[in-house]
This record gives structure tokens, C-alpha cells and sequence, in this order.
């Protein structure tokens, strides 16, 4: 019996690196290629020959038992650390030497696990601090105040008020963001990644801590911030509800190796997974 796809998830089509992707990025670029990427910490082999390809509009998965490299791949994707060896394209672009900061502006932004706001700013600020390279003004205008300063910053504010009401937060603009409910904290924080302007979104473990109904509303709010955006989002994620309900590719790490990779029907047969998960049956 042939399951009804879900509207908002492409069909997956095969290339010839044995990646997919959506049949819809086809004509352009992958967002995103790692050709056999490693990273070793002393003796310790973290992650090896990893390879991924992700599309332009892909909503992509990678997730794994705990301590099997999943961040420790973020971490390289965003140049938090430099790879022992193995090549990472943006959008065709090679970006080795690149650093943190270069790798942002190349289009990329992550949120973390552990909330990394600036709690005891407002909301707005927070944001504010994710627009700053869209801000046009010189040092010296915003010294001397002059009218370009202010049109910047109330075109960032208008801004900032528009990605708030993605989340329906426009009312919590001038809260402390330490003050806020934990689950509006981290939709704060992938508001803040967004403002980056990035395409490609990197969320790591974003549902961690919420209850079923904001897991619920994350996962329409990610499909909203991709067809939005038409921007990829990649996510760390161990709510396997959340993966196999809204990802089209899915990457799956064990002991830093790529163990399989397939579309949620693939990845939820597949005997190699289920063991690396539940361990070998006696």
C-alpha cells in the first residue's frame, strides 16, 4: 500500500555522489557537500569519511545515539573546529581557511543546545544583534546621530518585529529574554540564527525540553521558516516524531560514521539503525 507523502516533503531523488535530494533543487547547486570530512582529537577518530549532500530546500535530518558526533559535525560545518581532512562546499564554495564569522557570512547560522541568548537584554536587542550586518550606517553617523542612523535602526526594528511574528511573539519584543518561558527561549534563538539571513539553518536539538504541543508547533513553524525562506535546514534531533515527521533526508551517525542515509521510510526499517539505537537482539 502506497503512503500518502506529506505535502510539504518532495520527492527524493538519488545522485550520482549516492546522496539524494529533493527532486525540486535539482537544477541548482547543493546548499551544502561534505566529501569524506574527519576530524581527530588526539587518537580519537570524532567523525570519519563523512559524506552529505543537502539541497537548496531540503529540510534535512541527522541524529544518532548520544556521543556519536552529530555536533561535533555542526561544530566542523561552521568552522568551530578546523577538519583533520575532507572538503565542505557552501553553495559550490570551497571553505577551507574559512572562520566562524566568514562561514555566517556565507550563509550560515546554527542555534546550540544549550540556549545561548543574551538574557539580559530584550528581545528585540537579542535580534537586533543578528541584524547588525544588515545596518547600514558608519561609525560616524551613529555617533553623531545623524538621520541615516536612525533610518537604519527603525528599518531593523521593522525587521526584527517581522521575524517575531513568525512565532507570534511581536507582544514580547521589549522582555528580558532570560525571562521568558523556555520553549519561547529557543524559538527566540532560531529567530535570532534567522536574522543572520542565512541558507542554510542549523538547529541543534531545537525541540529538547518542550512539551508535545510546542514539539507540535516547532514542527510547522520549520516548514513555515523553510517555504518563507526557500532557504535548507539541517537539525540535530532525538525527538524521532519530529525527524520522521518533517524531514526529507536523513543522515544517521554512529561512533562518528554514517551508518545510513534514506528518507524517514528508509531510515525507520532499517535493521543497521534500529540496532544502533536499541543495540543487538539476544
Amino acid at each position: 500500500m502506497n503512503e500518502k507523502r506529506p505535502s510539504h516533503k518532495g520527492k527524493m531523488v538519488p545522485l550520482p555522489t549516492n546522496s539524494i535530494i529533493p527532486e525540486r533543487d535539482l537544477a541548482v547547486t547543493p546548499i551544502l557537500e561534505c566529501r569524506h570530512l574527519g576530524i581527530d582529537f588526539g587518537g580519537l577518530r570524532a567523525v570519519d569519511d563523512f559524506n552529505l549532500t543537502i539541497g537548496r530546500t531540503e529540510i534535512a535530518g541527522l541524529i544518532g545515539p548520544n556521543g556519536a558526533g552529530k555536533t561535533t559535525v555542526f561544530n566542523l560545518l561552521t568552522k568551530v573546529y578546523q577538519p583533520t581532512r575532507g572538503t565542505i562546499l557552501l553553495d559550490g564554495v570551497d571553505t577551507a581557511g574559512k572562520t566562524t564569522a566568514q562561514i555566517n557570512h556565507m550563509g550560515v547560522a546554527r542555534t546550540f543546545q544549550n540556549i545561548r541568548l543574551f538574557g539580559n537584554m530584550s528581545v528585540m536587542e537579542n535580534i537586533l544583534v543578528g541584524l547588525h550586518g544588515e545596518m547600514n550606517y558608519s561609525t560616524l553617523s551613529g555617533v553623531l546621530r545623524l538621520p541615516s542612523f536612525f533610518r537604519s535602526e527603525r528599518i531593523a526594528r521593522e525587521r526584527a518585529m517581522e521575524l517575531l511574528s513568525i512565532f507570534n511573539m511581536e507582544d514580547t519584543a521589549e522582555a528580558l529574554a532570560g525571562s521568558l518561558p523556555y520553549g519561547a527561549q529557543r524559538r527566540l534563538e532560531i529567530l535570532r540564527a534567522l536574522a543572520t539571513n542565512p541558507s542554510l539553518l542549523l538547529l541543534d536539538e531545537p525541540a529538547a525540553g518542550m512539551n508535545p504541543s510546542e514539539t507540535a508547533e516547532l514542527m510547522e513553524n520549520i516548514v513555515k521558516i523553510r517555504d518563507t525562506f526557500h532557504i535548507a535546514v539541517m537539525l540535530i534531533e532525538h525527538d524521532m516524531n519530529l525527524v520522521m515527521g518533517i524531514c526529507e533526508g536523513i543522515c544517521v551517525l554512529n561512533f562518528g560514521q554514517v551508518i545510513a542515509k534514506g528518507t524517514a521510510e528508509d531510515i525507520q526499517s532499517n535493521p543497521v539503525v534500529i540496532e544502533a539505537y536499541l543495540g543487538k537482539q539476544q
